[in-house]
């Protein structure tokens, strides 16, 4: 790497964090800019599920740890279907408060960005079609029919303004949901004829795919997929649900979804960065395959000649293999390099400064308190108990299943599945061991 000014080593770490926000690579420019080749199985996978299909209306179940690109693989997925089927992905977060989610307003927002797809593709539908169902989604979110006639942008810009009221709204959303809690078949049914209308229209299969669901507590998934899984799985479409990797793991959820999803269900796997039972040992080495991968993933964000070695290797062990923790950490590597530059001496020389070891140590150091602030001491008792044996004693516990949430665990799936502690609190781990 050739020498740096100051100034240029600012620049250039500014320039990085911006590369290292964490986003799903959705848009062409992002993609070809960061993009890996890395799950492409889960893909696959995926596709045929929604390919090779009995019917059209078919439900699939996605789950995967946080941080491990769900959101960039169902990108992708979309991409592949764009020329087969109308495809609506969405974010229910981006739609409802995540205090206030359900399967009743899961159910509306569907309605809702099916229409504004068919707006956004110029879907051929008459005006009289469109109006009456614009009219019944103001009737809902109390927009006034004087709002709607004097809207001159009627249509993309309506749902627009009927999606922000659904958003923001608690009193709508409950009015919403006191409508249709005892007649849910009454809002089915509409969103089944919207889907018709549209697909009669497009001339092709729709496929709906709903992203964000994974963020929600285990509580709430267990309301709106064992309590009222039906509802979800009446539109006449073909859906993916994310659920939390922990929802697999429930012993209420997961037979519900075997059954009404007939098994298909898809886990995105997290990177195995070492062969199970290696991890603790002194001097761990990663798997090569996934230490390449994880550098191909770093050196399109940043230079990694602003590295020391042993930093790089050190931040890719920390990570577990899951991409949003190597980010994460290099993040925070370049907020404290930049910290210490721009504090430093004005002739202090750092024309050959890279972030070292100890810059990586003070990174985890934050991390570590971050991740290990909420834990109790049963949560504790655990993880000690993943640490030494590579499992719980039950994986179904539900203290377990919030950490495999939180990602304090990690969930590794080779012919086998196993668990270890985010390498991030192997130390106090080890520390604990010794006490």
């Amino acid at each position: 790497m050739a020498p740096r000014s100051r100034e240029q080593l600012i620049d250039t770490f500014y320039k990085a964090l911006n590369n290292l926000e964490l986003f799903p690579l959705e848009t062409q420019e992002n993609l070809d800019k960061f993009v890996i080749g890395y799950d492409d199985t889960t893909l696959n996978e995926l596709e045929d599920l929604v390919t090779y299909t009995s019917s059209k209306d078919e439900k699939i179940i996605f789950s995967g740890h946080t941080g491990c690109g769900k959101s960039t693989l169902l990108a992708a997925l979309e991409r592949r279907f764009t020329s087969s089927r109308l495809v609506v992905r969405f974010s229910i977060a981006n739609m409802i408060e995540n205090a206030d989610i359900n399967h009743i307003n899961i159910l509306f927002s569907i309605a809702i960005k099916l229409m504004e797809e068919a707006e956004k593709q110029n879907v051929p539908l008459s005006q009289q079609t469109k109006q009456e169902i614009l009219n019944w989604f103001a009737k809902r979110t109390k927009i006034e029919q004087a709002e709607l006639k004097t809207e001159a942008n009627v249509g993309a810009n309506i749902l627009s303004i009927i999606g922000l009221r659904l958003k923001v709204d608690a009193a709508i959303r409950e009015e919403i949901k006191q409508e249709f809690q005892h007649k849910v078949t009454d809002l089915v049914s509409k969103l089944n004829d919207i889907i018709s209308i549209i697909g009669t229209a497009v001339g092709k299969p729709i496929l709906v795919i709903i992203d964000d669901i994974d963020k929600l507590d285990l509580r709430v998934i267990s309301e709106i997929f064992v309590s009222n899984i039906k509802a979800l799985f009446l539109p006449n479409c073909q859906i993916i649900y994310t659920l939390p990797i922990s929802a697999l793991h429930d012993k209420d959820i997961l037979p519900v979804l075997e059954t009404e999803t007939s098994d298909r269900i898809v886990q995105m796997r997290v990177l195995k960065l070492f062969v199970k039972g290696e991890s603790h040992k002194p001097d761990p080495q990663p798997v090569p395959k996934t230490r390449k991968l994880l550098l191909e993933l770093l050196g399109k964000r940043i230079n990694l000649e602003l590295f020391e070695t042993d930093a790089v290797d050190d931040l890719i062990i920390y990570s577990g293999g899951v991409l949003r923790e190597v980010i994460r950490i290099v993040q925070q590597c370049c907020r404290l390099a930049l910290g210490r530059i721009r504090r430093a001496p004005e002739d202090e020389d750092f024309s050959d400064y890279k972030i070292s070891t100890a810059i990586v140590g003070e990174a985890i150091n934050k991390l570590r308190l971050q991740i290990s602030r909420p834990l109790g001491k049963i949560d504790l008792e655990i993880l000690d108990q993943v640490y030494r044996n590579y499992a719980p004693d039950d994986p179904r516990d539900d203290e377990f299943l919030g950490l495999l949430k939180g990602l304090q665990v990690v969930e590794y799936r080779n012919s086998k599945e196993w668990h270890d502690v985010h390498p991030i609190l192997w130390e106090l781990m080890a520390e604990r061991q010794q006490a």
